[in-house]
């Protein structure tokens, strides 16, 4: 599947996550355990999942924008996520 992503919040998250929006690509969209992000009114669905990039659990925030995910957020998953989506 496509994605896109802005590219200052590409930078933005580098900074704060040491990740980039472009490893999102590697993201098989099939195997991904996603629920809605209901923090706030975003005016649009976003939702929170978890995914394994290169044999490592990481958490992203997206959005399907028809065809394309929208990547928002991308971070490895810290011990408690990683816990939780093993036990379910």
């Amino acid at each position: 599947m496509e994605i896109t992503f802005d590219p200052a919040k590409d930078a933005s998250n580098v900074r704060k996550h040491g990740v980039s929006l472009v490893l999102a690509s590697e993201i098989d969209w099939s195997d991904v355990i996603a629920r809605p992000d209901n923090r706030r009114d975003y005016f649009e669905l976003r939702e929170i999942g978890y995914a394994v990039i290169q044999d490592r659990l990481y958490c992203v925030v997206f959005t399907q924008r028809g065809e394309t995910m929208h990547i928002i957020s991308l971070r490895k998953a810290n011990r408690r996520e990683v816990r939780d989506v093993q036990e379910s």
